[in-house]
């Protein structure tokens, strides 16, 4: 297969297949859903960041019920949007801009979520109690890495910025 960006660079597509398999294992042993990781890492490889159900499934040798659940978990957690191919009932499936900025920006809300729970939860407990101080450390902690993270953002986005982003 010829690389759309790549100006008639020749794509080596059984090492393109054995990238998206180990990316997705990858994924797989930090957490993620096995099938949401091989669509993720396919779609990842892709010149256009896009495929249609029927493409990820050529390509992945998988059925369009796996396909579906992946791009559904992957849609839930906003790492993949679904877009109309014109002129067809046919849906695409691409990866969002700067995928990982977006992901671990909304990861943010999730920490804050996280944390404000938890500080109710050690005034409910009494936060002089082990289990309370055990909740109130594990929500300081949620605390510090939301502002890490947000400095770790800003500082993304300056070096993208100095780089000529893109």
């Amino acid at each position: 297969m010829t690389s759309r960006a790549g100006e008639g660079a020749e794509r080596d597509e059984e090492a393109v297949a054995r990238f998206v398999e180990r990316f997705a294992a990858e994924m797989t042993a930090a957490g993620m859903q096995r099938m949401a990781s091989r669509v993720f890492a396919a779609l990842l490889a892709d010149d256009d960041a896009s495929m249609t159900s029927a493409e990820l499934g050529k390509q992945l040798q998988i059925s369009p019920a796996a396909v579906s659940g992946a791009i559904n978990y992957l849609t839930q957690v906003s790492m993949v949007g679904r877009e109309r191919e014109p002129g067809s009932r046919r849906d695409r499936y691409r990866l969002h801009n700067e995928i990982w900025y977006a992901t671990f920006a909304s990861r943010d809300q999730v920490l804050t979520r996280w944390e404000r729970t938890l500080r109710d939860g050690a005034r409910s407990l009494g936060e002089d109690t082990p289990a309370g101080a055990r909740i109130t450390e594990t929500a300081e902690f949620f605390e510090f890495l939301q502002t890490e993270l947000v400095g770790v953002m800003d500082r993304w986005r300056e070096s993208r910025g100095a780089a000529g982003g893109s």
